[in-house]
């Protein structure tokens, strides 16, 4: 059973302390096309906002905007002001936790650049194994501590090769 109609991922939303800072890397480091932005939104006087979106009913979404990564991708880019709000951001062994993670056709070519930018790359390149044998992976940071992830796989996975070993 599926969700009727379901044809594809639309878009990616996450949270970030400082829109300006957040906009800058995005478009200048990761090379994100800006779309356009929407805010600010608050119901001073209703719980819509706990009800719409599972948040403090005084929260305070400032500003969110889209981009576009690599001509498909579309983030949703949120800054919120919210009581009790946590600015902690969750590992990926965290409950909540995630990351998002970016295509590339060179791995290397894409790490040297991430380092030439300043950004923090975890460790080296990881060869992938079992069924996705073909795929190398290296996760970095944003400035904000956000988890990203670099994957490539050129000539495919073992898994797109032989479906039929990893069923």
């Amino acid at each position: 059973m599926a969700i009727p109609g379901l044809t594809r991922l639309d878009h990616v939303g996450f949270t970030v302390p400082d829109l300006e800072a957040a906009h800058a890397w995005l478009v200048d480091v990761l090379g994100c096309e800006y779309m356009y932005r929407l805010g600010p939104f608050a119901a001073d006087d209703s719980d819509w906002m706990r009800d719409h979106l599972n948040v403090h009913p005084r929260t305070v979404m400032r500003e969110l905007r889209f981009y576009r990564c690599g001509g498909q991708a579309v983030f949703e880019v949120f800054q919120y002001e919210a009581p009790e709000q946590a600015t902690e951001v969750p590992r990926n062994s965290d409950v909540g936790g995630h990351h998002v993670a970016l295509y590339v056709d060179d791995l290397d070519a894409a790490v040297a650049y991430l380092h030439e930018q300043g950004v923090t790359v975890l460790g080296e390149p990881t060869a992938s194994r079992s069924a996705s044998e073909g795929q190398r992976w290296v996760y970095f940071l944003s400035p904000w501590g956000m988890q990203f992830e670099l994957v490539s796989y050129p000539h495919g996975k073992a898994f797109d090769h032989h479906p039929e070993l990893f069923s």
